[in-house]
């Protein structure tokens, strides 16, 4: 579904500007990476390690799929809003590849950003020269970009939800991390979401 809209929403031959918002990026980041490519294969490795949907620690009765929804959504959001900025802010030596999301009119992060902040003039350059395939024209977004700030908005956003994802992380109560065996069911471990923000936290690749 994420995919989908994806790609009626900016097709590579009709560039409509007024289609974007962050609002509508944020729903392609949760149906087309945070739940395929976060949640699910947790989830999955919660199933085949026995957490059960529920069970009680200590005081607490626990919904552990729920709690992990609950980090992983974001977490798969910012891993999205990461690619997009990479793609504009990267260097094909630093990403392995040239940045396209400009010339292929994706509704990406970066644009939607630049279209909040812009002026009236800044949008004009940038509904111009948005998905043309040519490299003055993908210059004249990236000045656009420049020009509102894109690189100090992003730093903004990775640390604002980097320390909204640790808190979330040190909400779930845990015991002491042990062997299962047979069909003993096990609890939901920190260091499982730790371990995923950690590989992701200020990549550049």
């Amino acid at each position: 579904m994420g995919q989908l809209m994806d790609l009626i929403t900016a097709p590579e031959h009709e560039v409509d500007l007024n289609k974007f918002s962050l609002a509508k990026h944020h729903t392609i980041a949760i149906y087309k990476t945070a739940y395929y490519s976060f949640y699910l294969p947790v989830a999955l490795a919660m199933r085949m390690t026995y957490i059960p949907q529920t069970y009680t620690l200590g005081y607490s009765t626990l919904k552990p799929y729920e709690l992990a929804l609950d980090i992983l959504l974001p977490l798969g959001e910012y891993f999205q809003i990461q690619d997009d900025f990479l793609d504009y802010a990267g260097t094909p030596e630093m990403i392995g590849k040239m940045g396209t999301d400009i010339v292929d009119n994706k509704c990406s992060w970066c644009i939607n950003t630049a279209l909040a902040a812009s002026s009236v003039e800044q949008r004009r350059v940038l509904e111009e020269n948005y998905g043309q395939k040519d490299v003055d024209k993908e210059a004249m977004v990236k000045g656009v970009y420049d020009a509102v700030g894109i690189r100090a908005k992003y730093e903004e956003y990775e640390e604002e939800v980097y320390q909204k994802i640790i808190a979330m992380i040190e909400q779930i109560p845990e015991a002491r991390a042990r062997p299962t065996y047979g069909n003993e069911p096990a609890v939901l471990q920190r260091q499982v979401f730790r371990a995923l923000l950690d590989k992701i936290y200020k990549r550049s690749k």
